[in-house]
């Protein structure tokens, strides 16, 4: 299926790896030329190179996003290098597998400013671009802790429900500008910090990493894990012209997890 999206630029924050690694090759499928940025240059050059496979254009910057200098020269040099941008991904994350009575401020503070704080700068840099060529998708990652409680996963629920709430602002400031901002909430991926999560788990209750995995799937009523893949196939219906129309919106990809209810 063509998404309409051939010769667009794309950056994806967090990108060499997990979920952002799949988001990057999904849109490359389509066409898009992507920019990555993540912790290690070993992992970012091979997922360029497979990018590069695609046949589209790609660029890759090691990058601590809580460190402002480091998340400017990202953009720029992104910038300079593509020449522009349509797509910005924001999806960049770290976290720690840990009751409240184990969470410092410090990993409150790193959490905050790797994730809330680098989606919001990030998009002060990207929006003015978007805006001014009069089209433009932001795409924010903030997982299902937004919505629930999960207790070992305390500083991700505070960052997220603050990720939630700056797309709906933004999305606001920028309809305008014919750009639309809106927020994918994963469920329990397969990934290597929710990894972290299950061995922890796993070793709290004595049990196996296989049982403490199997015991989290039977929470999930479609009956398995959620995929990378499936939360890429979110992003990419948000950038395309399905979604003309649809900004500010925070939809969940959890195989049906959640059991709140949003109005």
């Amino acid at each position: 299926m063509d998404f309409e999206l051939k010769g667009k630029t794309a950056f994806v924050t967090g990108g060499s790896r997990g979920i952002g690694r799949a988001i990057a090759l999904t849109l490359a499928k389509q066409g898009v030329n992507i920019a990555i940025c993540g912790r290690t240059q070993e992992s970012l050059d091979a997922t360029k190179a497979d990018i590069e496979a695609l046949g589209v254009k790609a660029w890759a910057y090691a990058t601590d996003v809580s460190k402002v200098e480091e998340l400017e020269a990202f953009a720029d040099k992104a910038l300079a290098a593509a020449g522009g941008i349509d797509i910005l991904v924001n999806n960049a994350v770290t976290s720690t597998a840990a009751p409240f009575d184990e969470q410092t401020d410090e990993m409150f503070r790193y959490h905050i400013d790797v994730k809330l704080m680098a989606y919001i700068r990030l998009a002060r840099i990207i929006l003015p671009h978007l805006e001014q060529q009069g089209w433009g998708r932001i795409v924010n990652i903030g997982g299902m802790t937004a919505r629930i409680t999960a207790p070992l996963r305390v500083t991700n629920g505070v960052v997220n429900a603050g990720v939630a709430n700056f797309t709906k602002q933004l999305a606001m400031r920028a309809a305008q500008g014919g750009v639309t901002i809106n927020c994918v909430h994963p469920g329990l991926t397969v990934t290597e910090r929710v990894m972290q999560i299950f061995e922890r788990e796993a070793k709290d209750k004595g049990i196996s990493l296989e049982d403490a995995m199997s015991d989290r799937v039977t929470e999930i009523p479609l009956g398995r894990l959620i995929k990378p893949e499936d939360m890429a196939n979110a992003v990419l219906f948000f950038c395309s012209p399905m979604a003309a129309m649809v900004t500010g919106q925070c939809i969940a990809v959890d195989g049906g997890q959640g059991q709140s209810i949003n109005y």
